[in-house]
């Protein structure tokens, strides 16, 4: 697991260092800096260079331009310094030199090949989903590479339906993160009834048509002992096939797996958010290492009432909130790190944290 992460002339991060724990909440306004902080990792994770000491700009989790858009724009040293300790003090910097017109960053030092080995090691189970996800298709793509042997879902969540083909009825989730209301560890049945959180009484269908290697699928809906016709996942609505993958992503967490989610609640009924809150923090108690980008209090809420219902440890929780500093010389992203008690209560709440529905209910009184 990735204990500590410092970074330095990236974008809008002047230098931040920040402790990371097993769920780890980036919040904030827009444009505070909480993307750069998911791109830094994303870059170490897409290049196939970095023994060579080069870092690709542009790749498949993350496209920054050229140099001039990845260093900071009030650069004293035109370095880009990334730093990674992971929980067993192996510590990785990189010291990345600035080319302007480059697409590319090229490292001052590299690291030996064991040394390498292990970084990949501790970084080669990832699942990254953006907040770019698909809508509802009338097919959806598959693959056995991406799936069955990397057990992937997409960058959007676009290998979801075909992962629930090949794994649904196989695969067995981790104890913890079952649903309480069922004891099956299957997948399909699993996932089912986290949905079913989001929207009630719904269950999934698939099939795989091999003659154009693509999966269709299809939403149903419980009335009393019987189900409802299928749907077509364009007449059920956004909000379900946005949630899908992540929550599919959820449900095959486990130790020392990395996940960045980013807008988990995006299209999500406040209930469902709060229910998703719950599910992230039964990913991270079992040893998974979480990134989620989000703006909902209802997630945030959702893991307060876990942590204070005992699903997850406090120890294991780290919310961060990301702010501009601005100055007469520059403006550069400050994060405070907000500890939750075994209460759910938090340690701070920072101006504009999460009191806008206050705000707006004093203009209402």
């Amino acid at each position: 697991m990735i204990s500590q992460i410092s970074i330095e002339n990236f974008k809008s991060l002047k230098k931040v260092s920040v402790e990371t724990r097993n769920l780890n909440l980036l919040m904030g306004l827009n444009g505070m800096g909480k993307s750069s902080f998911i791109q830094t990792m994303l870059l170490l994770m897409q290049s196939d260079k970095l023994e060579e000491r080069v870092i690709d700009l542009n790749g498949i989790l993350a496209q920054i331009g050229q140099g001039r858009d990845a260093l900071y724009q009030f650069a004293i040293d035109e370095k880009i310094i990334l730093d990674l300790i992971f929980d067993n003090q192996q510590k990785f910097t990189w010291s990345f030199k600035y080319q302007k017109d480059k697409e590319k960053l090229v490292a001052e030092h590299g690291y030996p090949k064991e040394q390498m080995k292990f970084f990949r090691e501790q970084t080669k189970r990832f699942q990254y989903i953006g907040a770019d996800r698909i809508g509802p298709q009338e097919i959806y793509l598959a693959s056995s590479v991406a799936v069955a042997d990397k057990k992937q879902l997409g960058l959007q969540g676009e290998y979801a339906a075909y992962f629930i083909n090949v794994f649904g009825s196989d695969y067995e989730i981790k104890e913890n993160l079952k649903h309480p209301k069922e004891a099956s560890s299957k997948l399909l049945v699993q996932l089912n009834l986290w949905m079913q959180e989001v929207s009630p009484g719904i269950s999934i269908n698939t099939k795989y048509i091999p003659e154009v290697n693509k999966v269709i699928l299809d939403y149903q809906f419980d009335y009393g002992t019987q189900k409802t016709n299928p749907f077509r996942p364009k007449n059920v609505g956004f909000g379900i096939s946005y949630v899908l993958p992540i929550v599919l992503a959820l449900l095959t967490a486990e130790e020392g797996k990395i996940i960045v989610i980013e807008n988990p609640e995006s299209h999500i009924h406040p209930r469902g958010q709060a229910e998703l809150g719950k599910l992230i923090s039964l990913a991270a108690s079992i040893g998974a290492q979480l990134f989620v980008e989000t703006h909902s209090d209802h997630i945030l809420n959702g893991i307060r009432v876990a942590v204070k219902e005992n699903l997850v440890d406090k120890s294991k929780v780290n919310v961060m909130y990301f702010e501009k500093t601005t100055t007469e010389k520059e403006q550069f992203t400050k994060i405070t790190q907000i500890k939750v008690d075994i209460n759910g209560t938090l340690s701070e709440y920072p101006k504009d944290f999460i009191d806008e529905w206050s705000n707006q209910i004093s203009k209402l009184i």
